[in-house]
C-alpha cells in the first residue's frame, strides 16, 4: 500500500510517496517549466529511479514511463469511453495492463489479463491531490506509481482544456 500525496507548497506537480507505515519512500519532482509535462521519481537518497513524461507527437494523451533509464511502459488514454476513464499501460512484451475508472468517483483498477493487480483511490476531501494505491505482489510498484502519475497529468491536462477554465 502506498499513498501519493501532493506537496502543499510546491511549484509544479510535486508529490511524496509514502509506504503503509507513513515513511517517505519516493519524492516526485514535477518539472515546472517542462513542455513535456515531466515528473521525476527519486528515491530517499535523491537519486532518479523513474520518470514520466508526455509524448508531444501522439494522436491521444500518451505518457512514457522510464524506470532505471529504460522505457518501461507507455500509458495511453483510450479515445472514446463515455463516463469512464480508460488507459492502456503498454509494457514491452505481451503483458499489457489496463487502467479503468469512474470519472465521478475517482476510483480506478489496474488489470492484467482481466485480473486486478492494483487499485487506486483519489481522496476527495483533501486540500491537495492524494491517491491511495494498493499493488499486488509480483507487480513493480514503480510501474504502478508511474501510471498513477500519468493519470494525474492527463486529468490535469483535460481540466485545463475545458471551456471556461480561464474566462
Amino acid at each position: 500500500m502506498f499513498v501519493i500525496k501532493e506537496r502543499l507548497f510546491a511549484l509544479g506537480d510535486d508529490f511524496d510517496v509514502l509506504d503503509e507505515n507513513g515513511t517517505k519512500v519516493y519524492r516526485v519532482d514535477g518539472k515546472v517549466l517542462s513542455v513535456r509535462n515531466k515528473v521525476v521519481i527519486e528515491n530517499a537518497d535523491g537519486d532518479e529511479v523513474a520518470s514520466v513524461h508526455r509524448q508531444l507527437i501522439a494522436l491521444r494523451a500518451t505518457y512514457e514511463i522510464q524506470i532505471g533509464g529504460e522505457k518501461a511502459a507507455e500509458v495511453r488514454k483510450k479515445l472514446f469511453t463515455p463516463f469512464r476513464d480508460k488507459f492502456t499501460i503498454d509494457v514491452p512484451g505481451p503483458d499489457d495492463l489496463e487502467m479503468k475508472g469512474d470519472l465521478l468517483d475517482h476510483e480506478y483498477v489496474i488489470e492484467q489479463d482481466g485480473t486486478e493487480v492494483a487499485s487506486v483511490s483519489k481522496r476527495w476531501l483533501t486540500i491537495r491531490d492524494t491517491y491511495a494505491v494498493k499493488v499486488a505482489d509480483g507487480i513493480d510498484p514503480l510501474l504502478i506509481i508511474g501510471s498513477v502519475l500519468a493519470l494525474d497529468l492527463a486529468l490535469e491536462r483535460d481540466a485545463e482544456k475545458k471551456p471556461g477554465k480561464d474566462d
